[in-house]
């Protein structure tokens, strides 16, 4: 009879237990796509995007129901989205030259703004976003009447906060008789009363309601911008080879200002007006190239310039050497300070005198470069230090040295006024104030892993990566050391570039990106609040309700920041672990029995997205 009771009570406990494993396995929520997933994606919104054999889907984190479903184009590639940048919109392109289809959806509302067959065109040349005005350009042949109608170029503007028609416009009158052939080269420039449209024939400014208000003959221009008066307009324009690129000003009546172009080698890759003329960075690339076109072309690297604003004359008799690509490059009020990918640091003022004493040699690829109290902070591959940035003269008695490192991360301890700076498995603390280096933790990773995130916390400093995470006190000593075995090397592979980690730094950079309205100015070292600050007020600026949304999401904190989520082995099979950065301790497991498995995790509304099978996405609350 004991025997019997005890049988039955290991039978309750192991029921027990297979309940509770299996009830870890349920979702949240689940959602069927429709058909076979080829790639999903976690948005700035938290949206999740999934583009299948179907279509394309929308899921809303805490929606029962899938957001969108667009089923028009079949079959969505994952080359066949376009992420519109700092926006809450996706494009969906498909088709060739002659029979191009496009829609662009709202991810945060689910609404489709813009499709090319909604909207009747039969060819689109160009569809572009303008930014901040909320517009989408469109150019191409659309089907609008008769035969003359229809083959004539048209140009339409679409608010993309109700996905209404702006207004239209022919390129030139419909049956008007010309051997030209009209094609727009470039993207448009939006400005406040009119509208500038690049073309094979010149540039063609148009009123609003499809005035001409002038043409040039300046022609297959593939970019233009204007400074914040509108009276100065400055086009480019690269040759057949894209060796070397013209850049056109150009007044109010389309006439050139500058007697002749200015012509820089390469790609133009950073433009700047500025009160003091024209700051310009282009970039040779002469990979491929052998013989005299190699020579012509000149060595690979970014090249420096500063143009007249009145001429287009270069106003520097000496240009700056680079030896390399720039990497950095930021406008000062006494001049440029630019970094080179390869090593390197330098400052020049705008009349062209060096302001460094002599160019900072650095490791390869600078990481980082912010203001500090103490100057110029910059962080390679190599070596780091702080720099005077009226001299560059070096801060630290010497840069700190350490091998080519994978991975080299960063923060600020304030509360002992150190520089922590993690490489080669150890943490080294840097004072601020003395630049004086010390031993201040080891990081001696399983599996191999270089830390991907350190954070400083309330009981001391967080490291974490796809499989181990570790917390060291104020003192360096070690708290906890957590590893957790990768499911197989096939998801090691997978995992090591870090599906979270991916997720993470993406948003991270997207932040650097909207910080300020001048993208080339110099930040606050570890002010990543500021930045989601600037982030969600440049989103409310627009004022649509996506827009809002996106603005509010910036204002919160991730819902994750206070546990890391590692995929691992667990008891029953391969699953995600939910582990406490204070403490070490699991909170949460979910079992996911698949060794490679493909997910995403929104680390702001704290979602883990699965893809349970071929068309099927499963969703868990990681908040609970």
């Amino acid at each position: 009879m004991k025997t019997k009771t005890l049988f039955q009570l290991l039978f309750v406990c192991l029921l027990t237990t297979s309940m509770v494993a299996q009830k870890a396995e349920q979702p949240d929520w689940s959602y069927d796509v429709g058909g076979k997933i080829n790639e999903m994606y976690v948005t700035e919104a938290g949206t999740l995007v999934v583009a299948s054999n179907d279509g394309l889907v929308g899921i809303k984190p805490g929606s029962d129901a899938l957001l969108f479903k667009f089923t028009d184009y079949g079959r969505v590639k994952p080359e066949e989205l376009s992420f519109i940048p700092q926006s809450p919109y996706v494009m969906v392109a498909q088709g060739g030259i002659l029979s191009s289809k496009k829609t662009v959806i709202d991810f945060v509302s689910g609404k489709t703004l813009f499709s090319s067959e909604g909207n009747n065109w039969k060819q689109i040349f160009t569809s572009s976003p303008a930014m901040p005005q909320n517009k989408l350009i469109v150019s191409g042949l659309q089907k609008t009447g008769g035969i003359a109608e229809n083959n004539t170029p048209k140009v339409a503007v679409y608010d993309l906060g109700t996905g209404a028609e702006d207004f239209t416009f022919y390129l030139f009158p419909p049956g008007k008789t010309t051997m030209k052939s009209y094609m727009v080269t470039g993207e448009p420039l939006l400005l406040k009363e009119s509208m500038l449209i690049p073309t094979s024939q010149g540039i063609i400014a148009k009123s609003f309601t499809g005035e001409t208000l002038w043409e040039n003959k300046i022609k297959n221009v593939s970019w233009m911008v204007a400074d914040a008066t509108e009276t100065e307009i400055y086009a480019f324009r690269s040759n057949a080879s894209k060796s070397k690129m013209d850049i056109y000003k150009i007044g109010t009546n389309g006439q050139e200002l500058w007697a002749e172009e200015a012509t820089v080698k390469g790609q133009v890759t950073n433009f700047e007006i500025l009160p003091q003329g024209l700051a310009v960075v282009s970039d040779v690339d002469n990979s491929g190239k052998s013989g005299i076109m190699k020579l012509a072309s000149g060595r690979s690297e970014s090249k420096i310039g500063f143009l007249s604003a009145a001429t287009g004359e270069d106003l520097w008799e000496k240009a700056p050497k680079t030896k390399g690509y720039v990497q950095h490059f930021y406008i000062m009020d006494d001049g440029i300070l630019f970094g080179i990918y390869e090593g390197g640091i330098n400052k020049i003022s705008f009349d062209g005198k060096t302001l460094f004493k002599k160019p900072l040699k650095t490791g390869e690829n600078i990481m980082t470069m912010a203001h500090t109290p103490q100057g110029l902070i910059y962080i390679t591959s190599e070596d780091a230090n702080i720099v005077n940035l009226e001299t560059g003269d070096q801060v630290w008695k010497k840069p700190l040295k350490y091998k080519r490192a994978e991975s080299v991360i960063s923060t600020y301890e304030p509360n002992k006024n150190k520089y922590l700076i993690s490489a080669d498995d150890e943490i080294l603390a840097v004072d601020a104030s003395t630049g004086e280096v010390t031993e201040f933790a080891n990081t001696d990773f399983d599996e191999k892993e270089n830390p991907t995130s350190l954070q400083v916390r309330d009981n001391g400093i967080f490291l974490g990566s796809s499989q181990n995470m570790t917390l060291v006190d104020f003192d360096g000593k070690e708290t906890y050391h957590n590893y957790y075995r990768s499911p197989g090397k096939s998801a090691l592979a997978i995992i090591a570039g870090g599906l979270v980690a991916v997720a993470s730094t993406t948003m991270a950079a997207s932040h650097a990106y909207v910080a300020g309205a001048n993208r080339n100015s110099l930040g606050q070292y570890n002010q990543i609040g500021k930045e989601h600050d600037r982030a969600s007020k440049m989103f409310s600026a627009i004022g649509t309700a996506s827009f809002e949304f996106m603005a509010q999401r910036f204002k919160a904190t991730a819902a994750t920041q206070d546990a890391q989520f590692i995929l691992t082995k667990l008891d029953d099979g391969a699953g995600l672990v939910k582990v406490n950065k204070d403490n070490g301790t699991i909170e949460k497991e979910i079992l996911l029995k698949d060794k490679k498995p493909n997910y995403e995790v929104d680390e702001y509304g704290g979602v883990l997205y699965y893809q349970a099978d071929n068309n099927t996405i499963y969703a868990y609350d990681l908040k609970k």
